[in-house]
């Protein structure tokens, strides 16, 4: 399994508009961060997780021509605003594209794109053709097995996955009770860490370390990470087994 990383941003993106701070203006590559999303292949599937507003400038950096479902976490603009540009998939892959999310993600997503499941919606410059799916349990894309982890971003449950060794936990704060067990023997965990100083719906990163620490995966790297933590500043002072993620980064999973 081959995991690549789309986006390691905040909902922001780095550089924020607007802002000349030393990581905005950084030349490193690795500081400059799209919103959150990675792009999971195996000899059979090909899936995003989550789909927002940089889809289009992602899959032409990555050179994506096929994707044979979307997964969700959540409903939040920066996971869901790419959704137009699922036409495009629609068009290769000559077909309507699963979108799977919980109860809540796919209500924000009907709420958001009205006017793409309103049937007086006057035909004419194209429509997504999406079919929501509710998950309800471990999802099957051809050889790709996808675990739902319930998260809590703030007091809102949301959704990492579980792919074979790796798990994708992104803007999460807490792991509640039930889903440790999920965690056991990772060989690769992605998590959520904003910044260093706290916040009410995102692990910081002291946090961050303590949960990765918890987890006990070989190796763990970082997310979602706004212009507050500089990659290599940042990467220098972590504990040995953890980095910070960066757009473009591949990683091989057994």
């Amino acid at each position: 399994m081959r995991i690549t990383f789309l986006g390691t941003g905040t909902s922001h993106g780095v550089p924020m508009i607007g802002c000349d701070c030393s990581t905005c203006l950084s030349a490193d590559p690795r500081d400059s961060r799209l919103r959150p999303s990675i792009y999971v292949e195996t000899t059979g599937a090909r899936v995003l997780v989550d789909a927002g507003p940089d889809l289009r400038t992602q899959a032409l950096r990555h050179r994506i021509s096929r994707v044979d479902a979307i997964l969700f976490t959540h409903g939040h603009a920066d996971h869901i605003l790419g959704m137009d540009d699922v036409r495009r998939f629609n068009a290769l892959m000559r077909g309507p594209m699963p979108c799977y999310g919980d109860a809540a993600t796919l209500e924000d997503i009907r709420r958001m794109f009205s006017y793409v499941f309103d049937p007086a919606t006057p035909k004419g410059g194209g429509l997504p053709l999406l079919e929501l799916r509710e998950i309800d349990g471990p999802l099957q894309i051809a050889d790709l097995t996808a675990v739902p982890v319930p998260l809590y971003h703030g007091h809102r449950p949301i959704l990492g996955f579980r792919f074979g060794a790796c798990a994708y936990l992104t803007d999460c704060n807490r792991i509640p009770d039930a889903s440790w067990p999920l965690l056991d023997g990772l060989d690769v965990l992605v998590l959520d860490a904003l910044r260093v100083r706290p916040h009410p719906t995102h692990f910081s990163l002291d946090e961050a370390v303590a949960t990765a620490e918890r987890i006990g995966a070989r190796r763990t790297f970082f997310t979602h990470m706004c212009h507050d933590l500089q990659h290599a500043a940042t990467d220098a002072r972590l504990p040995a087994g953890m980095a910070l993620a960066y757009d473009g980064l591949v990683l091989q999973i057994p």
